[in-house]
């Protein structure tokens, strides 16, 4: 009977160790996603007033768990009866994320010199629905990178038996979860911090120079963010067009594979933009013709 026992205990210990082993891989190789994923949602998460900023936060890591509860048991489920689909859902996301990067660079170039709608953005800006809009923005982004992070995970553990598969998956997400929104969590509370600091110091000291510059960083690291979330939208949607996209290996094969990618991402966004458009004028005549 004891020995019974330890035989499980054994098998455990080993299953841990597989899983753990699985899991380092695996995150190695998410590396790059999770760093996308980090300044897309860090991004997302600002432009809040500050009491606002941790709730909202919360909202969206809540809503990234939920995405992932969602996600898991779906990709092992497709893996098993129908693999294509997974490649099908990978591209029509990157399309999503490639609209997104480009409808932020179309906004930025055409949109930032329109003062009366800057003023309304400002004026609403603790409105709840904005916030909604947001968070529903931002979970719905994540929901994509999630998807790609689980099935390159995925692919770390195609070999392994199922308990192994569920379980590494398992880890990861909540790494990517936790280690994302934590690292965003600091990120915008920054500021607050640095006043801490200042206080404490009677404004005086290294204390007070550390928490000024923590203070006037936030908004450059914000648009650094900012920048770099676009970016990283159009490599993600990119990498997922070249790596499941079997035409779009052979052509330019010795151009950078970056370079490809924001190229790929670029017209991937350019074209779903346009698809949009000419869809809201389709609709816009079909209700004015027949639902007059």
């Amino acid at each position: 009977m004891a020995s019974g026992f330890f035989v499980i205990l054994e098998d455990i210990a080993a299953l841990m160790d597989d899983v753990a082993i699985n899991a380092k891989l695996a995150t190695k190789k998410t590396a790059g996603i999770l760093g996308d994923d980090l300044a897309v949602n860090a991004e997302k998460s600002t432009g809040f007033v500050s009491s606002r900023e941790i709730p909202v936060l919360w909202a969206i890591t809540k809503g990234s768990f939920i995405n992932k509860l969602i996600i898991v048991p779906i990709t092992l489920l497709l893996n098993i009866f129908l693999p294509t689909a997974i490649i099908i859902i990978l591209i029509l996301g990157g399309f999503y994320l490639a609209f997104e990067g480009v409808e932020k660079i179309v906004e930025y170039f055409f949109h930032k010199n329109q003062p009366a709608k800057q003023a309304k953005v400002e004026v609403i800006k603790e409105d709840a629905e904005l916030e909604k809009v947001k968070i529903k923005s931002a979970v719905t982004t994540d929901f994509i990178l999630s998807v790609e992070i689980v099935i390159i995970a995925l692919s770390t553990v195609l070999n392994k038996n199922l308990s192994v598969q569920i379980l590494t998956l398992s880890v990861v997400s909540i790494i990517a979860t936790v280690g994302v929104y934590g690292i965003v969590a600091l990120v915008v509370r920054m500021d607050d911090f640095g006043f801490k600091l200042i206080e404490k110091s009677n404004k005086k000291g290294i204390l007070n120079k550390l928490g000024q510059l923590l203070v006037n960083a936030l908004p450059v690291v914000i648009r650094i963010f900012s920048v770099v979330g676009t970016i990283a939208l159009l490599l993600v949607s990119g990498g997922i067009f070249t790596h499941n996209i079997e035409y779009l290996h052979h052509i330019s094969p010795k151009w950078p594979t970056i370079l490809l990618e924001l190229i790929y991402g670029a017209l991937g966004g350019i074209f779903t933009l346009v698809f949009v458009a000419i869809g809201k004028k389709i609709l816009s005549l079909f209700k004015k013709t027949f639902l007059k």
